[in-house]
């Protein structure tokens, strides 16, 4: 390969990572999207990257050119990017392209030739590099877990997504929408695999061939955006597809009773790094491919020559007895909720995961019998991080209560028209003509406009609070201090935004005086933890705090649900004032546990695809093991 004179250049390790650094890093990749098209003409690539400190990086790298973003093959990758610019994203750090952008792949496999793979034609690599790769494989084989997303043929089970390396026997374009693959890994599905009819179709690729396989031939179905990738491939070469899906279906025949197929299909969209990949003939999985194939081959040319005619290519074998109606049932349904990780998991039946002791992880699939609570804005809570404490929501009424109770205490004069702020006092007419202290913070000692200024109240009611945040920015409910203006009880929120009130833990916060927010550089965002950051407050997280009760035919279980914006794609902080949310969250549900109707097998109520845990709870002398859905999401069509 080309080299310019070696140049010895900085790596940055991915814990020392700051906003705003161009950097030169190297990892292993523990997650991939291969190139799509995402905007006008530029294509991205979605790596996440780990390296010795265990720290992992989320990359979102674009480019006009599809052939000089990274080239991965598979999780365990190792990778050198050069002129990663680092910004920080919803407080999570994250490495985009930056001009200059360039990069490396290599095997990850231990003992493997350290090869690059780029489309640069001049690039620096020096022993130094070869060492870092050789290193990082290393550290990889006993830190990484192999890629169990990558499955033979005669692995595959139904309603299964997974990564296929194969070779490319034949193509046709179907209709518009769709394209026909023909693969082959030279090992046979466990069952039958559906056929497309290709007699209408333009074909390339040698059917004869195909024929002489005996069944070990399946056709791929890929559909979208994956269709023009699969027009450009050319027929023998050696692919990898991401994010298979399979399923079984039932074949009406007219010789035969009515028997199960599996399906492939690749789906639209890039989901899950959806995808297809040519593999170089150097790449070692692709050597390993080549020699089951040369196996196969063989043994299918005898069995053509008469050993094994029993076996029609367009026939069936029977598979009477190995799949269940029960089964079959459960794998033509879609699923309500789609898995966000851990694919590799398998499905484990109810009845099984109540025999087993916790601590553990499950895939289920399993239909929802009934929830708690009804009413969905009473599963609304307050949660702590830092301390995994729970609280209820304070109800308008009761904040109004506080607000009021500490309206009667008259404004120190002393705290006014600060270098932070400047002052204004009214007297109302009711109650005694109370007085109300509004203060404007300033930016660099100037007064923002009010869509941008955040104001400190004190003496406010509740009413009042909300007429001025439907004007400004941000409010601060405040009270007189002894030197400093304060914060009221964190019973009431330490900051209302809009109709959203941010709270914090009376129990982990440690309050400092209102002066520190002269310490936040930005003072027309107020980002709400970034406020509660200079104020000591440990903020408190709006959660969906649920009970589902799960059932699957093989067993009933309750299974505990605590997301704050990702199952139902609907943020808990703002369903308590938004009618429309309100709404939504009630379709949802009616969705997936249908109001009136008995549960069944074969009914109206969908399908929940869910990871689930198990933990021990003690309670006094007693320990019992509850169960809590993790890293699932309500599928975009049921939305």
């Amino acid at each position: 390969f080309l080299q310019v004179p070696a140049t010895r250049y900085t790596y940055t390790p991915l814990n020392e990572l700051k906003g705003g650094m161009i950097v030169n890093v190297y990892g292993v990749v523990k997650f991939f999207k291969p190139p799509y098209l995402s905007k006008g003409t530029d294509y991205c690539s979605v790596v996440t990257i780990v390296d010795q400190t265990n720290v992992k990086l989320t990359c979102l790298l674009f480019s006009g050119n599809y052939e000089s973003l990274p080239i991965i093959y598979k999780n365990g990758d190792i990778v050198r990017f050069h002129r990663l610019k680092i910004q920080v994203y919803k407080n999570e750090t994250q490495g985009i392209t930056s001009s200059g952008f360039a990069s490396l792949t290599f095997e990850g496999t231990l003992g493997a030739p350290v090869i690059p793979r780029t489309s640069s034609k001049y690039f620096n690599f020096t022993t130094e590099d070869h060492k870092m790769v050789e290193t990082l494989r290393a550290w990889a084989s006993t830190h990484i877990s192999p890629s169990s997303t990558l499955v033979k043929l005669c692995d595959v089970q139904s309603m299964q997504y997974f990564d296929l390396t194969c070779q490319l026997l034949g193509k046709a374009e179907v209709d518009g929408a769709s394209f026909l693959l023909k693969v082959w890994d030279g090992t046979r599905t466990p069952f039958p695999s559906w056929r497309v009819c290709v007699q209408d179709l333009v074909f390339h690729g040698d059917l004869s061939h195909i024929r002489r396989l005996q069944n070990l031939a399946v056709d791929i179905l890929v559909y979208d955006n994956h269709v023009q990738v699969a027009k450009s491939l050319k027929v023998g070469s050696f692919l990898r597809i991401y994010s298979l899906h399979t399923k079984l279906q039932s074949v009406n025949s007219e010789n035969q009773a009515t028997l199960l197929a599996l399906e492939f299909h690749l789906h639209g969209g890039t989901s899950y790094g959806r995808g297809i990949r040519v593999l170089p003939e150097s790449n070692s999985d692709v050597d390993q491919l080549k020699k089951a194939l040369e196996c196969a081959s063989l043994t299918a040319n005898q069995c053509s020559d008469g050993v094994c005619q029993s076996e029609c290519e367009d026939s069936f074998p029977t598979s009477s007895g190995s799949v269940s109606l029960y089964e079959v049932e459960r794998c033509q349904q879609l699923s309500a909720t789609i898995l966000t990780d851990h694919q590799y998991l398998e499905n484990t039946p109810l009845c099984a995961i109540l025999k087993q002791k916790a601590p553990q992880r499950y895939r289920i699939r399993a239909k929802l019998r009934s929830y708690k609570p009804r009413k969905l804005f009473q599963s609304i809570k307050l949660y702590c991080p830092n301390c995994q404490s729970m609280q209820e929501v304070l109800h308008e009424g009761d904040l109004d209560r506080i607000l009021q109770e500490n309206a009667t205490k008259t404004p120190n004069t002393k705290l006014q028209n600060t270098s932070l702020y400047d002052s204004k006092v009214w007297s109302t007419k009711d109650q005694g003509e109370r007085q109300v202290a509004v203060h404007f913070v300033k930016n660099n000692g100037i007064l923002p406009l009010s869509n941008d200024c955040l104001i400190l109240i004190e003496g406010g009611t509740l009413s009042e609070i909300y007429k001025l945040a439907d004007k400004f920015h941000s409010v601060i409910p405040v009270k007189s201090g002894h030197e400093d203006l304060e914060l009221l009880d964190l019973s009431v929120p330490f900051l209302i935004q809009g109709k959203i009130h941010h709270y914090g833990c009376k129990k982990c916060s440690s309050l400092r005086p209102i002066q520190n927010l002269n310490n936040l550089d930005d003072k027309t965002s107020w980002i709400p933890s970034s406020v509660a950051e200079v104020l000591g407050i440990v903020p408190l997280q709006h959660v969906f705090v649920m009970t589902f009760t799960l059932d699957d035919g093989t067993g009933v279980l309750e299974a505990y649900l605590m997301d704050s914006d990702k199952f139902f794609h609907i943020p808990a902080s703002e369903i308590l004032t938004n009618d429309y949310l309100q709404e939504s969250m009630d379709m949802i549900m009616n969705m997936l546990c249908p109001p009136g109707k008995k549960i069944g097998f074969v009914d109206t109520y969908p399908w929940l695809e869910c990871f689930i845990k198990s933990y021990n709870v003690t309670s006094g002398t007693e320990q019992q093991i509850c169960y809590q859905i993790f890293d699932t999401t309500v599928a975009d069509d049921v939305i």
